[in-house]
């Protein structure tokens, strides 16, 4: 992962701070005459006194928001709560959730009513947490600077399945661009990101021409469409902001005219139809153990949302995260946003009916 300099100057920090501040908090106690605080806690950051493991695995572009959220709690922890994240695509990450081998799923998209039933048949409850505004981003290399503005039917032409093996260059696209080769990179089948472009570009998930370099890695993407003058490819807005000196974002005409993905148009929808909520599925049985229950708890409160707007993500509003939370200290099971009956309402409002 390529973490932002400014968020690598405050993990350089915060271990220094880590360790003062339980020295300096002690010492302002006994000056006022006051009692330490019981072992074990640490107002303001949930407990300090937590052991054990968490272990995420799931989708690349949900990777950065949990991996920062991870570092900064296992500071508050002292390092004694182990959290490892790995990146196994949010459909890789969901068959090592239903088969119960990690704790929590980070995915760019919902559940699928086949992993729904994966789930049910092991026994696997679950508890469904929006985390985050995504905005997927269509790159190409910045020496190609005939490409600036897509519409939603020239993305359908360069990447529906027919196109496979016919469409090859530029210019049968939209004749007013290059006659040249394309090159085309994207995720591969196992990501939430494939399953959403293909859903809402080609009009059915999984459906996408083949003959293109594929990656659960977002930075082998990233470093195809930057050494390749006539690439084209698509991932999570956060991956473009940490290589926005070596790409160039497309606008895309969802209808309304060409809209660049920004922090404001992804947030209020005008970039469409490329703006997603992100999701992390935590195991019922697993969000009992109180190095998870406190997890989530940090992830979900100021410092979280901090963190994720750090690394390039778009913050709910404040009510988005109370009602989440909510759901996860209720003990509130099962998908509201995927599955077979999915409630495509806007995100506060499908939280708030289903509290």
């Amino acid at each position: 992962m390529k973490i932002s300099s400014k968020l690598l100057y405050r993990y350089s920090i915060f271990p220094l701070l880590a360790l003062a501040a339980p020295l300096l908090a002690s010492l302002a106690i006994l000056a006022c005459g006051g009692a330490a605080p019981p072992a074990g806690t640490q107002p303001g950051n949930g407990p300090s006194g937590l052991s054990g493991s968490i272990i995420i695995d799931g989708s690349s572009t949900v990777f950065p928001i949990t991996e920062a959220v991870a570092e900064e709690f296992g500071k508050l922890t002292g390092g004694r709560v182990k959290v490892v994240v790995g990146v196994s695509g949010t459909g890789g990450g969901f068959t090592k959730f239903c088969n119960g081998e990690i704790d929590i799923s980070n995915t760019s998209r919902p559940i699928k009513s086949t992993e729904v039933e994966a789930c049910i048949r092991a026994g696997i409850e679950y508890i469904e947490i929006p985390v985050a505004i995504d905005g997927l981003t269509v790159m190409v290399n910045p020496q190609n600077n005939s490409i600036q503005c897509m519409t939603v039917a020239e993305l359908k032409t360069l990447w529906e399945p027919t196109a496979e093996g016919k469409v090859t260059r530029w210019k049968q696209v939209n004749p007013q661009w290059p006659d040249e080769t394309i090159r085309l990179y994207g995720p591969g089948v196992d990501s939430g990101t494939f399953d959403y472009f293909t859903e809402v570009i080609n009009g059915k998930a999984q459906a996408s021409r083949g003959d293109y370099t594929s990656s659960e890695d977002d930075n082998v993407l990233v470093k195809g469409v930057a050494g390749d003058r006539y690439s084209l490819g698509y991932f999570g807005y956060a991956y473009y902001l940490e290589n926005r000196d070596r790409l160039n974002e497309v606008a895309i005409d969802g209808g309304a005219g060409c809209v660049l993905p920004s922090e404001q148009t992804i947030h209020d929808g005008t970039y469409k139809p490329l703006s997603r909520p992100l999701f992390i599925y935590v195991r019922k049985e697993a969000a009992a153990e109180p190095q998870i229950k406190e997890f989530i708890r940090y992830y979900l409160g100021d410092k979280g949302q901090a963190l994720a707007e750090e690394v390039g993500y778009i913050p709910f509003p404040a009510k988005v995260y109370e009602l989440a939370l909510a759901r996860f200290e209720n003990n509130r099971t099962g998908t509201i946003f995927g599955g077979k009956e999915p409630d495509k309402r806007p995100v506060e409002q499908a939280l708030a009916a289903n509290q």
